[in-house]
């Protein structure tokens, strides 16, 4: 935070980091925490981006009404889904929730 005086009004300046710009501590360790959670992150966006592909899918042949396609892409998606969950990527309930769903919207299709 900085202080800059424009016209006899004070104003303060508050430094945020960009995205992507790492704000990284004095401390040796932290400066190797900091790192370390940047790269968990990019990993973690890129398996996020993987499970979101597989719903998209089965979401996708439902809405073309495409039943025995779906039900191939839903049984694929299913250990990715769980997959994700044993990583700690998603929420058990939050998967429970959304092969449900995906489960029945295959259901209702004839």
């Amino acid at each position: 935070m900085t202080l800059k005086q424009v016209q006899g009004i004070l104003i303060v300046i508050i430094n945020r980091n960009l995205p992507g710009e790492l704000k990284v501590a004095n401390i040796k360790s932290a400066k190797k925490r900091a790192v370390q959670s940047e790269t968990h992150r990019k990993h973690n966006v890129g398996l996020k981006s993987t499970y979101r592909t597989y719903i998209k899918k089965v979401e996708a042949l439902t809405i073309a009404n495409k039943k025995e396609e779906a039900v191939k892409a839903f049984k694929e998606a299913i250990p990715i889904i769980d997959q994700m969950v044993s990583k700690g990527i998603l929420h058990k309930n939050k998967a429970a929730r959304h092969k449900s769903r995906l489960s029945n919207k295959i259901k209702k299709l004839k």
